[in-house]
């Protein structure tokens, strides 16, 4: 059995269980890689897109977008707006029920840990200054690249120039390791409102020893930043003819 919605929900699952996975490795105690830096989250984070898409695909999905804005920003640059509900819908699910499976998988170490803010930044985004303006436009920003070069890499104006076509989920994890280097200090780079909106709402309602609020009050930004910027990077392709 396999379907494009399908694969979503399973590739967007995988993506969340590496990524918030690493996420949880580094800042949960007792953990064998315990601090190990932003360099193993954004490196975990690249390895968990590449394994995502290398999913979906597999699970029946073509597009492999894992993320409600590049679903966006491929139906401003295509026209075709019909993938946009149900493949969010599939992407979301596939966040919850990942973040269920990170919990799980580091069920001892909740109790160990005794920062609240620590455990609610397994699942989700947190802003390094809160300033709602600032954070909404450094989400746009990192949202506008990763929907700009994803499309790069899969138009025909590269793949004419001879780029394999199983490379590109490779690629598309190297440009998310980028940004999230480049791009990921203000913010957290959520770049994905299901990566974001899904394990927010898993942390919610998990019975998580210790655990504070989910931060509602900033929820909202990593949800519209992501979906400006990429419908405005879909613009763009458009614009210049990808």
């Amino acid at each position: 059995m396999s379907s494009p919605t399908l694969g979503e929900f399973a590739g967007t699952l995988i993506l969340i269980v590496l990524g918030d996975g690493v996420v949880a490795g580094v800042l949960l105690k007792h953990s064998k890689s315990e601090n190990a830096g932003w360099m193993a989250i954004t490196t975990g984070w690249a390895m968990a897109v590449m394994a995502g898409v290398f999913t979906a695909m597999a699970f029946g999905s073509p597009d492999g977008h894992l993320n409600p804005a590049v679903t966006l920003g491929a139906a401003v640059l295509s026209g075709d707006y019909s993938k946009v509900l149900p493949y969010s819908a599939a992407q979301l699910a596939g966040a919850f029920a990942g973040a269920v499976v990170v919990w799980l998988h580091y069920l001892p170490h909740w109790k160990l840990t005794t920062n609240a803010d620590a455990k609610l930044g397994v699942f989700c985004t947190a802003p390094a200054i809160r300033s709602a303006g600032a954070n909404l436009t450094s989400e746009i920003i990192g949202t506008f690249v990763l929907a700009l070069v994803a499309a790069a890499i899969f138009s025909n104006r590269v793949a004419v120039a001879g780029l394999t076509p199983g490379l590109g989920p490779f690629l598309v994890g190297a440009l998310v390791w980028g940004i999230g280097l480049s791009l990921g200090g203000p913010t957290g780079y959520a770049i994905n409102p299901a990566r974001d909106l899904g394990p927010r709402l898993a942390h919610a309602v998990l019975p998580i020893s210790g655990k504070r609020d989910a931060d509602w009050g900033y929820a909202a930004i990593p949800v519209i930043g992501p979906l400006a910027g990429a419908a405005l990077a879909g613009l763009v392709a458009k614009i210049v003819g990808f």
